[in-house]
């Protein structure tokens, strides 16, 4: 996946100390009086932008001020009945965008209240204790087929579950999570954080979970229509856009997300290879994420290269001042044309009005590592309807066919975000069962 024989990239550059403090909590969690602290500080507004910023619609202020009461388990089922995965999503939310970055504390004061940590000291205090904060409903007799087990596909399956269907499981890979598991930077979901929220969330019961199963492998859409009441498909984004320029499959070029990935699943960061100069072509969390860690890895020279300007990024500025802050340099403006011994020819862009255009100047920066992080594509449609390469799909995941519903990264109107996955999910959860039940 590195390419670990090309010239330049080499594993074990940094010791296991400096690693193991390079890969430490990015937020590390609130005790209970630092907890009580932040929760002071939020006005508890009626009418709280905060929520209405949220995709899956937790009413923070009500747990914010179940917490400032010393009622973290209360506070911790007002977030989990909006967002079952609200653990994770209280560490990788760019809540700078959403609910932090609309706080009134915010526009006041430039400081908003830690709604993210808050959320964090809730959720943890539920899933660290044993048993499940929900009980499932009467069994409906009713059987569901969930494809995939990311973010959407769990957040489905869980709610019917809890509304007393009978839900199976199919994921691709040989751990559930999707990019919860295998998508995010190591440093925020420490300690298999993922695979353990996945355990707690299963605690629900009602969810055969089967590993090593994808649609179009050993699935059929068909087959699963005719065995099941109701399909959901979160299978996500499997393909990864190509550069399209010379050297694209030479050595030393490769997926962003396939280095995360591998990152994730390493049990020895030491003996992970990285280049000595890393350039990530992108301008998404996925290129922050693999931007950073490249330099934690112990990269002497990394750079980000985004052909559009800074405001343009997907990353928030949040994410972009971390990569700066550990030595990341971004470079704007710049579209890659050709990669060739150790090195990379960027051209500088400009938008003339009719859209985004090379200029004829170019740079060349040593590369020894080239990382593709240029957004994904969609693999596998089941043969259902697709739009702007997405499934498409109306209301609450409703796809073209009937009986078939869709979520997350694979269907359109997703943002490449695990809370608005979760959203999806949930929401198709409950078109499903309005429909199981009418």
């Amino acid at each position: 996946m590195t390419s670990p024989t090309a010239p330049g990239i080499a594993a074990g550059r940094l010791d296991a100390d400096r690693i193991a403090a390079s890969f430490a909590d990015l937020h590390p969690a609130l005790d209970a009086h630092a907890a009580q602290v932040a929760a002071d500080r939020c006005y508890f507004c009626y009418d709280a932008p905060c929520v209405t910023a949220c995709p899956t619609g937790i009413d923070i202020p009500l747990f914010i001020r179940q917490i400032s009461t010393g009622t973290a388990e209360a506070a911790a089922r007002t977030i989990l009945e909006a967002n079952i995965l609200g653990g994770m999503c209280a560490r990788v939310c760019p809540t700078e965008d959403l609910c932090e970055g609309s706080c009134v504390r915010e526009a006041a004061e430039g400081k908003p209240v830690e709604i993210g940590r808050l959320q964090r000291y809730a959720t943890d205090t539920v899933l660290s204790r044993q048993g499940h904060p929900f009980v499932r409903a009467p069994q409906t007799g009713r059987k569901v087929a969930v494809v995939g087990a990311g973010p959407a596909g769990l957040a489905c399956a869980h709610r019917l579950a809890m509304l007393g269907h009978t839900v199976e499981m199919f994921e691709a890979r040989a751990k559930p999570g999707g990019l919860n598991e295998y998508g995010i930077a190591a440093y925020k979901a420490t300690d298999a954080f993922a695979a353990k929220e996945v355990d707690w969330l299963l605690g629900i019961g009602g969810i055969t979970l089967t590993t090593g199963r994808a649609l179009g492998a050993d699935l059929s859409l068909d087959a699963l229509a005719a065995d099941f009441d109701a399909v959901f498909l979160g299978v996500g984004l499997g393909g990864v856009n190509a550069l399209g320029i010379d050297g694209d499959d030479g050595d030393g070029v490769l997926d962003a997300v396939g280095f995360i990935a591998e990152l994730r699943q390493a049990s020895d960061l030491t003996a992970l290879p990285v280049g000595r100069n890393v350039v990530v072509i992108g301008g998404g969390m996925t290129a922050v994420d693999a931007a950073v860690q490249s330099k934690l890895l112990g990269a002497e020279h990394v750079t980000i290269a985004y052909r559009r300007d800074r405001g343009a990024m997907g990353a928030s500025r949040y994410e972009q001042d971390l990569a700066a802050s550990h030595g990341v340099r971004l470079l704007f403006n710049v579209m890659p044309v050709a990669v060739a011994d150790g090195a990379i020819t960027l051209e500088y862009t400009a938008d003339d009005g009719t859209g985004l255009r090379g200029t004829g100047e170019t740079m060349t920066l040593a590369a020894d590592q080239v990382m593709r992080a240029i957004g994904q594509t969609l693999t596998m449609d089941g043969g259902l309807t697709v739009e702007g390469r997405k499934i498409a799909v109306t209301g609450a995941g409703r796809t073209t066919r009937p009986g078939i519903w869709a979520g997350g990264d694979c269907a359109l109107g997703g943002d490449d975000l695990t809370v608005t996955a979760v959203a999806q999910g949930r929401d198709a959860a409950m078109d499903i069962h309005a429909h199981l039940t009418h």
